[in-house]
């Protein structure tokens, strides 16, 4: 069932607000009434809303202070101001100070409900924008495959989508789990919704709370301004927690009392904010051992699990390997020559054993149609690393130079030191300064390389 629209009425006149209330009803919202500015304080602090209607002149607080406290706490809330006090210079003011638009009673309700509807389009459009600005570079999500291990937990996904449950995906890094994720958001009710992805590995645990829930400005020292949270931004869709078991263990219980009971504190706040979403969470832990070894709270896995899909490494799908290697073609070269992969180079990515899974399969893909160039993908452009059996030194190719060997060989050792310098050059039996002008002699990337 689709969730209605909240509204607040904000109004001293009982008669005008009790009306306005039954209109709004009668078109489909949830509406609140409060007969004076304080109350309708009150209200903003504990309740979201999409749309404010406020009058300006009422006792104790006045609207242009209710309007200022929607404007800091509610930012993505769309006020309209109501009034028969109305003049050019205070419409003007109300909206530089943020109002959506300014209507002289006695209103005709029609056009009320059409500045209405406009203001929600324009909630929709902001909404939209953060989630847009957080997914940017990252593309459409695009599940490939067909193979019976990988349709199994499709299966299970497609199930399970229409529900409200609360779904864990485990699986290896790189195997898929975001993208079961967007599978269960787009097949769900919640797909018209924001999904909004949160990395929980990838945040300091000082700061992961902030990042989950938001602040208030002055919470702390760079605190300059009030933050929204993911959970609100992802207010009646989805809020999927990748790596879910790195969460810190002082977070934990603030993230089951907040799936518990759908309600929050920002940091620095005391007002309970309520929000509507739904948790789908993933991690490439063994939770289980996780909860033995006093590293993750039992009562939280058991929230977080009530539906488990596992998805299999790309080593037990292997028959998706020639569709993901034409996905990533035609991702990689929509702007350059096209590039296709011979027989040989194919069967020396169906024999590898795939540590990194879909993720080291694309990087692998994109590396070798650049030094293809446009041209066709032969075994000696496909670098692997020294993980897999099928680098056996009986296949490697024979057409490389030695210094073509050597830089193949000096990128797959930076590589699986995590492009840490210091053990490469161990590693590799050479001093760091060795290391250092053979990376730039052969002009090998070094991302995030670290001493």
């Amino acid at each position: 069932m689709a969730e209605l629209l909240s509204a607040l009425v904000v109004d001293d006149e009982k008669n005008v607000s009790d009306l306005l209330k039954l209109q709004l009803d009668e078109v489909g919202f949830s509406v609140d009434v409060a007969n004076d500015g304080a109350v309708g304080i009150n209200k903003i602090q504990s309740r979201r809303y999409d749309v404010i209607l406020l009058d300006l002149k009422m006792p104790r607080v006045n609207g242009l202070e209710v309007l200022k406290f929607a404007r800091e706490t509610q930012p993505d809330a769309q006020v309209l101001i109501l009034t028969g006090y109305g003049d050019i210079k205070t419409a003007v003011d109300t909206i530089k100070m943020g109002a959506f638009d300014f209507i002289p009673k006695p209103y005709n309700f029609d056009e009320l409900l059409v500045s209405v509807n406009n203001a929600l389009r324009m909630r929709r459009l902001i909404v939209d924008n953060k989630v847009m600005r957080m997914q940017l570079g990252e593309g459409k999500f695009q599940l490939v495959g067909k193979s019976a291990a990988l349709q199994k937990v499709v299966d299970v996904a497609l199930k399970v989508a229409p529900s409200d449950a609360s779904v864990m995906i485990t699986g290896p890094s790189g195997s898929g789990k975001e993208l079961i994720a967007h599978l269960i958001h787009e097949n769900s009710e919640r797909a018209k919704k924001p999904f909004v992805a949160l990395n929980c590995a990838s945040i300091p645990d000082t700061l992961i709370e902030s990042e989950l829930f938001g602040h208030e400005k002055g919470a702390f020292t760079d605190a300059h301004s009030l933050k929204q949270g993911l959970a609100e931004i992802a207010d009646g869709g989805t809020l999927f927690l990748d790596e879910v078991g790195d969460i810190s263990f002082l977070v934990q219980p603030k993230l089951l009392r907040f799936i518990e009971t759908g309600t929050f504190r920002r940091v620095g706040g005391n007002a309970e904010m309520e929000v509507n979403v739904r948790i789908v969470s993933a991690t490439n832990k063994d939770l289980e051992r996780e909860v033995e070894e006093g590293k993750f709270r039992e009562d939280l896995l058991y929230r977080l699990n009530v539906v488990h899909l596992e998805v299999p490494p790309l080593s037990q799908r292997r028959e998706d390997i020639p569709l993901l290697v034409d996905h990533f073609l035609t991702k990689k070269q929509r702007n350059r020559r096209a590039t296709r992969i011979s027989e040989d180079a194919l069967s020396l990515l169906l024999e590898y054993d795939w540590p990194g899974n879909i993720r080291e399969l694309e990087n692998v893909i994109e590396r070798a149609a650049i030094l293809a160039g446009g041209d066709e993908i032969t075994p000696e452009f496909i670098a692997l690393t020294s993980k897999s059996k099928s680098t056996d030194l009986r296949r490697i190719p024979t057409r490389l130079s030695l210094a073509e060997l050597e830089k193949i060989h000096i990128e797959n050792v930076l590589k699986a030191n995590n492009y840490n310098r210091n053990r490469s050059a161990k590693a590799l039996g050479i001093s760091l300064k060795t290391l250092y002008l053979k990376i730039k002699g052969y002009e090998i990337d070094t991302p995030n390389g670290k001493d």
